[in-house]
């Protein structure tokens, strides 16, 4: 890429996919985009010793800008050729893909460690919020904004 070309720029160019949908996400699809190490997030059955039966993801309507923030984010902090992220909302069942990111590279070191970073900021800062049902019969909200913390 061209010198004057400034680094967030050459970012964005290289955000294949940022996508949230009630659908099941396709991780080959994903793949195809950006063709890297993959991380795949399902439903797990089990959370802090509870039985999880199921849950549901809710979105704040910021969520897709903050989630194409991050991707770009993760492009500009690593050395990357590409990268795509996908997050599921509704109601899902144990099993169930619930988000899908993907980073290609030159070097398998730096696309890992891209996606770790795009993962984790995504987890830490997209206004996504899951309601997790347990085999109990209890429920719980997991993620929830402070007071404020959402603009």
């Amino acid at each position: 890429m061209p010198a004057d070309i400034p680094q967030a720029d050459i970012a964005k160019q290289r955000v294949r996919l940022v996508g949230i949908s009630e659908l099941p996400l396709d991780v080959g699809h994903v793949l195809s985009l950006v063709s890297g190490p993959t991380i795949v997030g399902t439903v797990r059955n089990r959370d802090n010793g509870s039985d999880v039966a199921s849950l549901d993801y809710t979105q704040h309507p910021s969520a897709a800008e903050v989630l194409k923030r991050c991707a770009e984010q993760s492009a500009e902090l690593h050395n990357v050729e590409a990268i795509a992220v996908e997050h599921r909302i509704g109601h899902l069942e144990v099993g169930d893909i619930a988000v899908v990111v993907a980073v290609g590279a030159v070097h398998r070191g730096e696309a890992l460690a891209a996606c770790a970073h795009l993962i984790n900021t995504v987890k830490a800062e997209v206004p996504i919020w899951k309601e997790q049902h347990f085999a109990s019969g209890d429920s719980e909200w997991v993620g929830l904004p402070t007071q404020g913390a959402v603009r």
